[in-house]
């Protein structure tokens, strides 16, 4: 009996110490496509289970790292990796505890578990920096003179992010500016024939110009000192008019092919405040807003050597003389798709005017949300899109809106709460949705997912169904301040 006892308790502690025997992690790197060194560390350390794997994604962000297709689909915040910048992937942000490579960001991953080496760490930073190729060395991302793009400026870290119109997606962050200081990128805005975008810094002195195949620099043209914030293309895309938004503020003629500065508008008083701008159909007129007046400057530029100034100042409410004082605070101004009459934004009054392009006559008055700014225009809709960042009656305990306006009708259709601070829009009509920029910047706003090495809050990017007029899609985080938005089709 005893010894039968004895065997007894050898089974019981053998069943015992084998059901508590935790197996070895099996992974799989060919399946995973990742290269062979980079997997080993993500399957083994972040792709595991109670973490980032397709089981259990859904309590971590949503992210899985099980392959890496998947990686790339990113989180229900965004991407995790952007290839060719470490700095601004998650994956290293949040794997990182050396402060020599960098910024670091809390929780520290794995979580709960022991941080990586500093040669795993430097390991994946490598990868990121070099693209983040697969196992075969294909990027996920590639260069295509075809592909939709969405480019948004970041202001408060002097980048533009590059947005994969297929998957809505950030695929790139490029550097941009000449300076190590902050130049804030201001306004973007894509070539006509789509082959070149252009950027502008309110702190900086340069136009840049950027291939929108590959996103290289192709040159910039020296502006000198200013608070350069808007410029518009002619629709040959020969021609840029830039503006600097200042008390005595000017107007530069460049010549995008060499991308020389041909001609100075300038002068004591020629402008006050100048900010918005764009050219009638045939590029032979421009039009500037004086920003905190209740007029635009409307200028014959059919010779944009000799542009003519007489009778260029057109008043837009009961007044009958300019007046510079704050009445209107006009902001931006639009054509409508058939130039028949364009669009202005007054920050003042909280509206939008319809001006017939003919008589100069104001035909309509809409409200939008307070502090109306930027506006687009919708070809294949009868919509007009109207950024009102800093609007709290609309969405009760939120800051901003976009009011939607059907611009046959001139009447408002709804406002839409995008995110924090909405500011720039665009259209991708091939896709149908509105790109929406939230900036993000004060402290009423959602706390961001991760910070990166410029600091600041991070603000994000949301979509608009151009046929619902419903969000969709991910609310994307982007890096700090984003601001303008363009869309290559």
């Amino acid at each position: 009996m005893p010894q039968f006892k004895f065997i007894v308790y050898i089974v019981f502690f053998a069943l015992f110490f084998s059901a508590c025997r935790i197996d070895p992690l099996v992974i799989d790197l060919e399946a995973s496509n990742y290269p062979k060194p980079v997997g080993k560390i993500i399957l083994n350390k972040c792709a595991t289970s109670g973490c980032h794997n397709d089981i259990s994604k859904e309590a971590a962000s949503g992210l899985s790292l099980s392959s890496w297709e998947k990686m790339f689909e990113g989180t229900r915040n965004g991407v995790t990796v952007i290839p060719f910048n470490h700095a601004q992937s998650t994956l290293f942000l949040y794997t990182n505890t050396y402060p020599e490579l960098g910024i670091s960001n809390k929780p520290v991953m794995p979580f709960n578990d022991s941080a990586l080496t500093i040669d795993e760490v430097k390991l994946l930073q490598k990868w990121i920096d070099e693209g983040a190729p697969n196992a075969k060395g294909d990027f996920y991302f590639k260069d295509d003179a075809n592909a939709s793009r969405i480019y948004v400026t970041n202001q408060g870290c002097d980048l533009v992010t590059v947005f994969d119109a297929k998957t809505k997606l950030p695929m790139r962050y490029i550097k941009v500016g000449n300076s190590p200081d902050i130049e804030s990128p201001h306004y973007i805005k894509v070539s006509p024939d789509g082959k070149y975008w252009y950027v502008v810094f309110t702190n900086g002195t340069a136009l840049q110009k950027y291939r929108t195949i590959d996103n290289s620099f192709v040159a910039e043209a020296n502006l000198g000192a200013g608070i350069w914030n808007t410029f518009t293309i002619s629709n040959d895309g020969k021609k840029i008019f830039a503006v600097d938004w200042s008390a005595n503020g000017k107007v530069f003629y460049i010549d995008t092919e060499t991308m020389l500065v041909k001609r100075k508008y300038q002068g004591n008083g020629l402008f006050n405040y100048p900010h918005g701008c764009t050219l009638s159909k045939n590029d032979s007129v421009l039009y500037v807003t004086a920003q905190t007046g209740n007029f635009f400057y409307k200028i014959d530029v059919g010779n944009p050597m000799a542009p003519d100034f007489e009778d260029s100042e057109v008043v837009l409410d009961e007044n009958t003389m300019p007046l510079s004082a704050s009445i209107l605070d006009i902001h931006e101004i639009v054509f409508t798709p058939d130039y028949s009459s364009y669009v202005v934004t007054c920050q003042k009054t909280n509206d939008v005017r319809f001006v017939n392009a003919k008589t100069n006559k104001v035909e309509a008055i809409v409200q939008t949300g307070i502090y109306p700014q930027e506006l687009v225009f919708s070809t294949s809709n009868d919509y007009l899109f109207v950024s009102c960042p800093e609007d709290t009656l609309a969405f009760p305990g939120s800051r901003g809106c976009v009011s939607v306006i059907n611009y046959k009708t001139k009447t408002l259709v709804k406002n839409i709460y995008t995110g924090s601070q909405p500011h720039g829009l665009a259209i991708d009509e091939k896709n149908k949705l509105v790109y929406v920029t939230n900036r993000n910047t004060t402290s009423d706003g959602p706390a961001p997912h991760h910070t990166t090495e410029c600091g600041g809050r991070n603000g994000y990017v949301t979509t608009i169904d151009l046929n619902t007029l419903e969000l969709v899609g991910k609310k994307i985080e982007v890096s700090v301040d984003p601001y303008s938005v363009a869309v290559k089709k």
